[in-house]
């Protein structure tokens, strides 16, 4: 008798999914799917709308990451009118990213990561969350909320909203930040520098106790995507599209204009967002990861002394190309390490509190552009075309999840057999928990 295990909705990610696992005889896995089960039609609804308008609806495609929507969609427009804003409003946007990176990787290490780990595995699912852990460690709770809010604050200083910011405008920012609000920002980021170190020492922690399960569960080859600047990380502006194959060789490093030579999407009967793959491959043997650990699989170094440490680190345990799945969240920790040291030079940069954050006149123009950034969850693409009244004809957007979920899927299909078939969790080292339910 076959049998079939449904998952909906799959809410221990950002977003909703439905998982489907599908048994044969003696618990053979015959299928395994991850389906995005909503429908969004950004694309269509952002034709005919005034370009200006494009980049403040963009980021209401995710409650998340919408800053990197936000100036994935500005990069689009400037590139599509030929804009060159002027450079402190470049570093006010990195800032801005960098400011939802430390309060996006601390969400997700602390809520979605975090109990699975601290509690084990096979806890009941009712007391792996995030509550449990702040009843249990309120120390660690107390400090995971005000890292997250540090970076959200900043957040909201820089892009004028907490959530779906506002202030990046074809040619630059429409609002500067003064030195009294850079100097309190400075007193934040420093704190945020200790709260990292606490979360960093957590990890290791986590990661020590669970390296037997990291590196053996959900393991499995792939390709791998993501931003760098000549081989060094980086998550927004100048930047090449690099791409790494399964065994460790970078395949492609082309300009962020021409995507469409190496990215193709497959469309899965069973999901609306599609599966994202490298052409040359093929598909499926083509599927690629995006986010933390393919970035971190990608580049040769990362662009701060602490993370370039955190990085050796992390290599010297997991390997280069690392394609553990569970080492995704020990990847989020290095880049933290990154957004925060990243965040404190930006902020002792003069042109942070320059005045000369927009130009004075942007004329719409004919033309199209490719806004490419990296979201926390991975990389983004923003491609708009435009006509000479400044009206958007065309869009076609590229999201982390459309990147990923051919990935998951395969992820999901492997852990099954391993549990269903080779019965792997009564062979793996599992640590006693660090909380008791």
């Amino acid at each position: 008798m076959s049998k079939e295990i449904v998952i909906e909705p799959a809410t221990r990610l950002e977003g909703h999914g439905k998982i489907v696992i599908k048994l044969g005889k003696n618990n053979r896995v015959e299928e395994a799917h991850f389906g995005v089960v909503v429908t969004r039609f950004f694309e269509k609804f952002l034709e005919g709308r005034l370009m200006e308008r494009v980049v403040r609806i963009a980021p209401r495609i995710c409650g998340i990451c919408p800053e990197a929507h936000h100036l994935a969609a500005i990069s689009a427009v400037e590139v599509a009118w030929d804009v060159t804003p002027p450079l402190p409003a470049l570093k006010l946007r990195e800032l801005l990213l960098q400011a939802k990176y430390i309060s996006s990787h601390a969400l997700h290490f602390y809520a979605l990561a975090a109990p699975d780990f601290l509690l084990g595995p096979l806890a009941e699912p009712k007391y792996r969350n995030v509550v449990t852990v702040i009843k249990n460690l309120p120390d660690a709770g107390k400090k995971a909320i005000e890292l997250m809010k540090i970076g959200q604050e900043l957040c909201f200083l820089i892009g004028g909203r907490a959530i779906h910011p506002v202030t990046s405008i074809p040619g630059g920012q429409s609002k500067s930040m003064t030195e009294e609000e850079r100097d309190e920002q400075l007193k934040r980021i420093d704190r945020a520098l200790e709260l990292t170190t606490f979360t960093v020492d957590l990890a290791k922690k986590v990661v020590t106790d669970y390296l037997d399960v990291i590196t053996k569960l959900g393991v499995f080859d792939s390709y791998y995507v993501g931003l760098a600047n000549e081989g060094t990380h980086t998550i927004f502006g100048k930047a090449t599209v690099r791409v790494m194959s399964p065994d460790g060789k970078i395949v492609a490093d082309f300009p962020k204009k021409d995507y469409l030579e190496y990215i193709a999407e497959h469309v899965a009967p069973y999901s609306y967002a599609t599966h994202i793959f490298y052409k040359p491959a093929g598909y499926p043997d083509g599927i690629w990861r995006a986010g933390p650990l393919p970035r971190l699989n990608v580049v040769d170094k990362m662009e701060t002394p602490l993370a370039q440490e955190a990085l050796k680190e992390y290599r010297d345990a997991v390997g280069r190309p690392c394609n553990a799945t569970l080492a995704y969240n020990w990847a989020r920790i290095v880049e933290l390490v990154e957004a925060v040291e990243k965040a404190k030079i930006l902020l002792e940069d003069p042109d942070i509190v320059s005045t000369d954050v927009k130009l004075a006149d942007v004329e719409p123009k004919q033309g199209n552009g490719v806004g490419i950034v990296e979201a926390p969850r991975g990389t983004l693409i923003h491609h708009y075309w435009s006509d000479d009244k400044g009206i958007c004809t065309k869009a076609n957007l590229i999201v982390a999840t459309n990147h990923n979920i051919a990935t998951v899927e395969k992820s999901i299909l492997v852990t099954a057999k391993q549990v269903f078939e080779d019965k792997i969790l009564e062979k793996l080292k599992l640590p006693k928990p660090m909380i008791k339910t």
